[in-house]
């Protein structure tokens, strides 16, 4: 006789009633599989509910909704003892979805569902940002107004593009700020517009920041965008999207840990999520969390096993 196999979807509560959803959830209850759904309320309800499923035994849970759900699920993983934690698959459910589409997990929630009950489980790389984790990006300066000002409305009804409205706008007006960063063997201080601390590859709606990072290198890619006059603004993004090449305008460092003193009490943002402090110790955790991605995921290296 098969044994039943038992899956505890965490739903973003916003998305409970999304037709999509719950047909792929009633199409993919057989006779193998046991799925359960637990649907969220209010913000720690997530971390909560990844306690539970750990002590009742399940083995996999699914972490359905954008951005900001994935991030709650990860914290919550990371309170338990690493022989604790679950699996944990995704169901992108978000507007942007920038961590699983850089993972090349289906956005349609029956394969999602799919890829979440018969996929391979990877040792990925979470990241710590002072008592706080994230797996995706942390952003600061300018790249966390863009997250933390465009509205939840213009996302939903304009996708991933609402973040460059936004963006265009905030250029006009932000105010660069001066700060030190710490990294190994690297002591760098200035005047920057923006940095972020990459985990995954891509933010922002689709902007690929980081885009040879790995989620198993044990690694974190630094970006560090320094100030540039308006005339020298398409440089500036050129040299964004394009890492290869060096920039007159662009910092990029791989590395195990880095610190950022900005000199004052800043918010930055992980996977989206606003977290508020005057400096930060950001440092890999190899390994912390067992994954399930599809094959031929293009941010695994294969670097841990």
């Amino acid at each position: 006789m098969q044994k039943e196999k038992m899956l505890r979807i965490i739903l973003n509560g916003k998305k409970a009633d999304e037709e999509m959803v719950r047909r792929a959830v009633y199409q993919m209850r057989d006779h193998s599989t046991r799925i359960d759904v637990r649907v969220t309320w209010e913000k720690g309800d997530a971390v909560r509910m990844v306690r539970e499923a750990a002590r009742e035994g399940i083995g996999r849970i699914v972490a359905a909704g954008g951005d900001g759900t994935i991030n709650e699920v990860v914290n919550g993983l990371m309170q338990l003892d690493r022989e604790q934690r679950p699996e944990v698959a995704l169901m992108p459910l978000g507007t942007a979805n920038d961590f699983a589409t850089a993972c090349a997990i289906p956005i349609d929630p029956k394969m999602a569902l799919q890829l979440a009950v018969a996929g391979n489980a990877h040792k990925v790389d979470i990241a710590r940002a002072n008592e706080r984790y994230f797996i995706n990006i942390a952003t600061g300066g300018f790249g966390a107004r863009v997250s933390a000002d465009t509205p939840p409305l213009l996302k939903k009804y304009l996708g991933g593009i609402a973040y460059t409205l936004v963006a265009m706008i905030k250029m006009i007006s932000y105010r660069h700020s001066r700060g030190r960063l710490l990294l190994e063997g690297i002591d760098l201080e200035g005047e920057a517009i923006a940095a972020a601390v990459c985990n995954g590859r891509q933010a922002g709606g689709g902007q690929l920041l980081a885009p040879q990072a790995c989620i198993d290198d044990g690694l974190l890619d630094v970006v560090v965008i320094l100030s540039f006059p308006l005339r020298d603004t398409w440089r500036a993004v050129r040299e964004i999207r394009h890492p290869a090449k060096p920039g007159k305008y662009t910092r990029r460092f791989r590395t195990r840990w880095i610190e950022s003193h900005p000199g004052e009490m800043r918010s930055v943002n992980l996977d989206g999520e606003p977290y508020l402090a005057d400096s930060i110790h950001f440092e890999v955790l190899p390994a912390a969390i067992d994954l399930v991605l599809p094959d031929g995921c293009p941010c695994l290296c294969g670097k841990l096993q």
